[in-house]
C-alpha cells in the first residue's frame, strides 16, 4: 500500500519516522508533499520517496492512501475531498475538518469505494475513536465527559500548584503546547470540535458545531482553585455530552471536578475521556493526547488497519436537537464591596428561581472593598441560575461580575 503524506511538520515527520523505523508490513512511504519542500527534505527516508509541492502530482500518482496532516478547513478539505473522489483512501488527524464535514466525507468515501479514517483527530495517541467505534460498538453509550485539550489541562494543573494564568500560558507557548493566539484552546473551540466527533461516534448524534456552548478558562482565577480545594475539588476544562429523551445536552468549559474523579487525576498535557454505557458501565481512556509522536502513532495505526483490510465499523448518526442544560450543582464566586444585606439579596434572587443554597464559604485576609466569597447551590438548570444572577447583575455591591462554574458529580 503506497502512502503519500500531505504535510511534513511535527506530526508528518513523526509519521514518516515511524514508517521508516518500524517498516510496518504492507506499507510503503511513496510521496511527501509540503510547500517549500526543499527545506523539508531529510536523508533518512528511502531514496525512492518522491518529494513534491504539487498536490496534483500526488493525486495522479500510484499512492493508495493520502494522509492529510496540514490542518484547518482549507485547502485541507478540498484535498481530502478530491482524494476520496479519485477512489483513494484518506487518513487525517484534522479535528476541525472532521467535526464540520465528517459525515459528508464519510458518505463520499463509501460511495467511491475508499475509506476515511481519523483516529488521530481526538486525543492524539489515545485510541479513543477506535475504542468507541469497535471496542464499545456493542453498548449504548449514554454519557461522555472528558479532558480533550492538553493546553488547558497544562495551564489549569500548573495554576493548581500556585502559578498565575498569564505566566503559565506564556510557558505553554514557549514549550509549543499553545499557539501564539491561544483562543482556540483556552476558549474551548478545540475541545468542542473533538466533542462533536466523539458524540457522532459514541452517542450516534450529529451535532452542529456552533450549537455547542463554550466557556473560556480565562475567567478562572487562583482564588477559585483555592476554594475548589476547600470543596474537595479541582478545576478542569471539561467537554461533556449526555443523551436526553429529546436530544443531547452538550457543553465545554471550566468545571469543578471532585478529587475522587478520574478526571481530577489528569496532569500536564494528558487527555482523558470517560464514557458511560447502558450495559458495560464506565470506561476510561487516558494518556498523552498531544505531540508529534503520540499523534503519529494513531495515524500509523489507521494505515496498518487499511493495509490489512480492516473496514471501519459504520455507526450511522442522526441529527440531534442540542441543549446546554444539565441538572448540576454550581459554584458561584462573588467579589463584592462588603455591606449589609448582600447574602440576603443573593438568597432572594436564587429563591426566585427555586434554587437552594448548599453552602457559603469566605476565606479571611481580603480587603473589604474587593472581597471574594463563594456560594454553592443544589442541582439546578443552568438557565434558571442565569436568570437568578441577572436579577443582581447591576447591584451596587458587586465589584465584578459573578463567576458560576458547574460542579461534576462523583
Amino acid at each position: 500500500m503506497n502512502v503519500a503524506l500531505l504535510g511534513f511538520g511535527t506530526v508528518g515527520s513523526s509519521v514518516a519516522r515511524i514508517l521508516c523505523d518500524l517498516k510496518p508490513e504492507g506499507i510503503r512511504l511513496s510521496h511527501v508533499f509540503n510547500r517549500g519542500v526543499a527545506r523539508k527534505r531529510v536523508d533518512w527516508t528511502p531514496s525512492d520517496v518522491i518529494w513534491t509541492e504539487d498536490f496534483e502530482e500526488i493525486l495522479r500518482s500510484d499512492a493508495d492512501v493520502i494522509v492529510e496532516l496540514v490542518g484547518g478547513l482549507e485547502p485541507a478539505g478540498t484535498w481530502v475531498r478530491r482524494t476520496l473522489e479519485a477512489g483513494k483512501s484518506a487518513v487525517t488527524g484534522n479535528k476541525k475538518l472532521i467535526a464540520a464535514q465528517g459525515i459528508e466525507l464519510d458518505r463520499l468515501a463509501r460511495s467511491q469505494g475508499g475509506h476515511l479514517l481519523y483516529g488521530a483527530a481526538v486525543a492524539g495517541g489515545i485510541p479513543v475513536i477506535p475504542g468507541l467505534r469497535q471496542g464499545l460498538a456493542g453498548d449504548r453509550i449514554t454519557r461522555m465527559e472528558g479532558i480533550l485539550n492538553g493546553t488547558c489541562n497544562f495551564v489549569l494543573s500548573q495554576m493548581e500548584a500556585g502559578a498565575a494564568f498569564a505566566h503559565v500560558l506564556r510557558e505553554a507557548q514557549r514549550l509549543g503546547y499553545a499557539e501564539a493566539d491561544p483562543s482556540e484552546d483556552v476558549d474551548g473551540y478545540d475541545a468542542r470540535a473533538k466533542l462533536i466527533i466523539l458524540s457522532r461516534i459514541a452517542l450516534r448524534a450529529g451535532l452542529e458545531v456552533d450549537a455547542v456552548a463554550c466557556r473560556s478558562i480565562t475567567q478562572v482565577d487562583a482564588v477559585d482553585l483555592g476554594y475548589a480545594r476547600d470543596l474537595g475539588c479541582t478545576i478542569r476544562q471539561i467537554a461533556k455530552a449526555e443523551l436526553r429523551a429529546d436530544g443531547v445536552s452538550a457543553m465545554v468549559g471550566p468545571m469543578l471536578v471532585p478529587l475522587r474523579s478520574p478526571l481530577a487525576w489528569s496532569r500536564g498535557t494528558e487527555n482523558m475521556v470517560l464514557v458511560s454505557g447502558e450495559y458495560g458501565g464506565d470506561v476510561v481512556f487516558s494518556g498523552h493526547g498531544a505531540g508529534g509522536h503520540p499523534t503519529a502513532v494513531a495515524v500509523v495505526s489507521d494505515l496498518i488497519s487499511l493495509a490489512h483490510g480492516s473496514r471501519p465499523v459504520d455507526l450511522p448518526s442522526r441529527a440531534a436537537r442540542i441543549s446546554g442544560e444539565f441538572e448540576l450543582r454550581h459554584y458561584i464566586r462573588f467579589v463584592v464591596k462588603d455591606s449589609p444585606g448582600i447574602v440576603a439579596e443573593i438568597a432572594g434572587a436564587l429563591a426566585s428561581e427555586r434554587i437552594n443554597i448548599d453552602a457559603l464559604f469566605q476565606r479571611p485576609g481580603y480587603e473589604k472593598d474587593n472581597l471574594p466569597f463563594v456560594v454553592t447551590v443544589e442541582p439546578c438548570a443552568a438557565s434558571a441560575l442565569r436568570r437568578a444572577l441577572d436579577r443582581i447583575a447591576h447591584a451596587a455591591w458587586l465589584a465584578q461580575p459573578p463567576l458560576d462554574l458547574p460542579m461534576l458529580g462523583e
